[in-house]
């Protein structure tokens, strides 16, 4: 058993390599040569380049679908009949709408290390904790993209008629399936280009955890800048890499567009 699963290892690592779209044989940074500042291996800077190429896109993909789940109950929060709760998302959006995310981000990473470490010492465990840096970013990112997507989503609550709520009632629907079969897909709809601009935003916003220390494509450039003394060079790079992002961002949402809005084109 652990020599198919050690073969099923050696495959996935090949698979990987072969799609690798820097570094594998048909790669980007392959096709400069080894003699590059970007050659993968030991005599260039590719590898970690393209590491954090996959740092920064899984730190956006992890924290999109926290980010939009949070945002969608705070939007209902803020809808709410109940004073408590549209209160406290008020307050919600305002601070993380209101603060840097640069500031937002250091509060939850050194923030929650304090509240872990607090919690720790009452129960006697004296040893230093450090929270991951890859989870302090996701986290702290999310509650901004949070913070901005529930006023985009509640726009689009706001656009659908009350009478597709009747509608799900007079059908004999629990409020919950209501919701799920009949306005969450108008919601995604109206809420998609919005969503989208702040799916770019988010993209932008991971450079920022760099700065505590996570392997994403500025702070590797940034490594390869001091080193190197290529620093025009490297930044360039990150700036083209970012941009590349952006454009096969673009066309992915509009995509998504046009699946979202075919029964629009159909009628």
């Amino acid at each position: 058993m652990s020599g198919l699963f050690s073969a099923l290892g050696s495959f996935w690592a090949w698979i990987t390599y072969a799609l690798d779209p820097l570094c594998g044989p048909v790669g980007l940074f392959s096709l400069f040569g080894s003699s590059s500042l970007v050659a993968c291996g030991d005599t260039g800077w590719g590898d970690e380049i393209a590491l954090g190429v996959k740092v920064t896109l899984t730190l956006a993909l992890s924290t999109l679908p926290l980010g939009l789940l949070i945002g969608f109950f705070v939007a209902l929060a803020m809808q709410s009949k109940d004073r408590t709760l549209r209160l406290a998302a008020g307050i919600y959006t305002t601070i993380f709408r209101g603060l840097p995310e640069l500031l937002t981000l250091f509060i939850v990473y050194y923030g929650a290390q304090i509240l872990i470490q607090s919690g720790l010492s009452a129960i006697g465990f004296e040893e230093r904790i450090e929270i991951n840096a890859f989870f302090a970013g996701m986290l702290a990112l999310s509650v901004v993209f949070s913070s901005y997507c529930s006023e985009v989503l509640l726009s689009a609550f706001k656009a659908i008629p009350n009478g597709q709520y009747e509608a799900g009632d007079a059908l004999g629907l629990h409020r919950g399936r209501t919701m799920l079969l009949i306005i969450v897909p108008q919601l995604v709809r109206i809420a998609l280009p919005g969503l989208g601009n702040l799916w770019m935003n988010l993209l932008k916003d991971t450079a920022l955890v760099s700065i505590i220390g996570l392997s994403d494509i500025l702070r590797q450039t940034g490594v390869a800048a001091k080193v190197s003394k290529e620093a025009f060079f490297f930044y360039l790079l990150a700036c083209i890499l970012f941009l590349v992002l952006a454009v096969v961002s673009s066309g992915g949402l509009r995509l998504i567009e046009r699946w979202a809005r075919r029964s629009e084109v159909r009628r």
